[in-house]
């Protein structure tokens, strides 16, 4: 409760620098190349992937850099399958987004892996909580409907109030929020089985981000698709 309110009471002053970032902050696209692809050999393991910016790549000049792409390639050289991995992302995408449509278009087809990031742009974008808590909750529903026996890997949020993009005082305020966003993921995660949260835990140098000081560079990508590929592979395991 007092960090919302902190939050909310903090806000009106960050308004004018808030808008400042957004009219300033350079814009990427996506990772360029087909979404799609198949990586390894052996058995078959299916790899979905959908969400916000970091599903679309943004931070990579080409998929196979990406997080899916190289998480794809991680759990191949890790479990020695043959990955067949797809992405449904798109850059500024909100839990409701994902929920609404991102979801749809990932189609019928079941996914023994399910990658999922959101939430960055629910806090940026100033949801409530309770919206965040209860727009989660559906899409991990969602996607269990989706895939009955699938590991479902949530990204966590990441330390926002260390990106160079944000300057201060609304980088720490955004972390906070951040931070609330991250601890209630977790608790969501927990009421659901074959469910887990991966952390974004990374040294903030400025080679860990790409040139817009948000997203990450493709050498994040290759350090966060490993974590995340031990992460599934030991729940996998259970």
């Amino acid at each position: 409760m007092l960090r919302e309110l902190c939050f909310w009471g903090a806000i009106p002053f960050l308004i004018p620098q808030a808008m400042h970032v957004r009219r300033t902050a350079p814009r990427f696209a996506g990772a360029a190349g087909s979404p799609f692809g198949v990586v390894g050999e052996g058995e078959d393991l299916s790899l979905l992937a959908i969400g916000d910016s970091i599903i679309a790549g943004v931070g990579a000049t080409d998929f196979s850099a990406s997080l899916v792409g190289r998480t794809a390639e991680s759990l191949s050289g890790k479990l020695s399958r043959r990955v067949d991995w797809r992405a449904h992302g798109r850059v500024g995408a909100r839990s409701a987004d994902v929920l609404d449509d991102l979801i749809e278009q990932a189609g019928s087809k079941r996914a023994d892996v399910v990658l999922v990031s959101v939430g960055v742009n629910d806090v940026t974008g100033l949801r409530t909580t309770g919206s965040w808590i209860r727009n989660l909750r559906s899409i991990l529903t969602r996607l269990r409907e989706h895939s009955p026996d699938a590991v479902i890997a949530l990204n966590g949020l990441p330390p926002l109030s260390q990106f160079p993009l944000l300057p201060q005082p609304l980088r720490a305020v955004i972390g906070l929020r951040g931070r609330t966003f991250d601890h209630a993921a977790r608790s969501v995660i927990g009421e659901n089985a074959g469910v887990i949260h991966v952390p974004i835990e990374f040294e903030t140098s400025p080679e860990k981000f790409s040139n817009d000081g948000f997203h990450p560079s493709e050498a994040s990508y290759v350090d966060f698709a490993s974590t995340v590929a031990d992460a599934v592979i030991a729940e996998l395991a259970v």
